[in-house]
């Protein structure tokens, strides 16, 4: 049984701003010949972007997502939420690290979009986490 925290990504703020950059255009699907293009850019990293997307849905679901407030860290439920949060971004990091490319990386990201529509709105999640990563 695993004791210790599980280890964050160390993405630099390039990487962080690269990936939720990607994160929102997939979101917005806009079927522009602009979108279209930006979108063919972002893939043609293929394996390297669905890596990016693991360490950043990492960081993602375990500092913005799930946070546990403080006055709930000793409760029952923190402790669920932060073994969830553990589980589903190594899950994730393992999928989108198995070499499947493009197409991995924006089912990655519509996973993501998806837990943050859940939650609250997927842009406020992006400019916080862009926040946290100035330039």
């Amino acid at each position: 049984m695993e004791t210790t925290s599980p280890k964050l990504p160390e993405l630099t703020p390039e990487q962080i701003w690269r990936a939720a950059d990607y994160v929102e255009l997939v979101w917005h699907d806009e079927d522009t010949e602009e979108a279209r293009a930006r979108l063919e850019e972002f893939h043609r990293d293929g394996k390297e972007l669905a890596r990016l997307m693991g360490e950043f849905g990492a960081l993602l679901l375990a500092g913005h997502l799930t946070v546990v407030p403080d006055e709930h860290a000793g409760c029952e439920a923190g402790y669920v939420m932060d073994k969830l949060a553990a589980v589903a971004s190594r899950y994730l990091k393992r999928w989108c690290y198995s070499g499947g490319g493009a197409q991995v990386a924006y089912i990655a990201a519509g996973l993501l979009i998806e837990c943050m529509q859940e939650v609250d709105q997927v842009s406020q999640f992006l400019c916080d986490v862009r926040g946290s990563a100035p330039r």
